[in-house]
């Protein structure tokens, strides 16, 4: 088992590492294929390591999303690089935009998959939890066992009770308070209005200023479909324009969002600015 594991987790990372060599090749049909043919490693894995049978790659995401095994997000994932590839392979889709699509999120479930599979698994939990009806560790990250859940549970509510304690004394000091502003109000003839400036005066404050990190484009900048020079441009963006900054990439290129999509640009022309709210 943990030879079969340590060889599928190879063609995994082989596979990753192809699919972002073929991009940067502009070879995007082949580059979808092989980000399909991953993701077959992928199911073919989790589906052995849960004891479901493996079949057409639509019918192993579906029963692994239908056992827990992966998430929604993931399932959707699984199912856009499926028809990506099979888009790429049976009509020669040769499109850098979905090719550099297919590769981003095949990334992001390489990453889960790595998540899962680094830790060692308990024995015999596989079989024992598809006989009491649940569905073996779940691919979006290690469970809570209940007494984990009892630990952080217990100084929340600890928490709760001593914020609710805390507001019922200081609702009955606010109380307290008003009724000796409004006797001295009164006695002095000025009870309702001077009562009613001081309640707008205590619930009136200004709001905190909210301080946000913007990127800026340094220069004129080239918007990619892959971390390379070699890639093709999708966009020059003019300089001084913002950009929705997601992630770095590596030391040299990062993840922005554009029109929908992960895209990259150059990190060193870039620059960031402080922004007040």
């Amino acid at each position: 088992m943990a030879a079969e594991r340590k060889t599928a987790r190879e063609l995994i990372e082989t596979g990753l590492s192809d699919t972002e060599r073929l991009i940067s090749q502009k070879q995007y049909s082949l580059a979808m294929i092989k980000a399909r043919q991953t993701l077959e490693y992928i199911s073919r894995s989790l589906c052995r390591k849960n004891g479901l049978p493996e079949g057409e790659l639509i019918d192993m995401v579906d029963d692994l999303y239908r056992q827990g095994i992966i998430t929604r997000d993931s399932c959707t994932h699984f199912h856009k690089i499926r028809m990506l590839g099979e888009a790429a392979l049976q009509n020669g889709d040769n499109n850098a935009y979905n090719a550099s699509n297919a590769y981003q999120l095949l990334s992001q479930e390489v990453f889960a998959y790595r998540s899962v599979y680094s830790q060692r698994p308990k024995r015999g939990g596989s079989s024992a939890k598809r006989k009491s009806g649940s569905s073996g560790k779940r691919y979006s990250g290690p469970a809570f066992e209940p007494f984990d859940l009892l630990k952080i549970l217990i100084p929340v509510l600890a928490i709760v009770l001593l914020f609710s304690i805390f507001r019922l004394v200081t609702a009955d000091k606010k109380e307290t308070t008003a009724a000796q502003t409004t006797e001295a109000s009164q006695e002095a003839g000025t009870g309702s209005e001077t009562s009613e400036t001081t309640a707008e005066a205590q619930e009136t404050e200004a709001p905190a200023p909210v301080v946000t990190t913007v990127y800026i484009a340094d220069k004129n900048l080239n918007v990619r479909t892959a971390p390379s020079t070699n890639a093709d441009i999708v966009v020059t963006l003019p300089k001084d324009t913002q950009v929705d900054y997601v992630s770095a990439h590596n030391e040299e290129w990062s993840v922005i969002n554009y029109n929908g999509a992960q895209a990259y640009v150059a990190t060193r022309y870039l620059r960031t600015e402080e922004r007040t709210e």
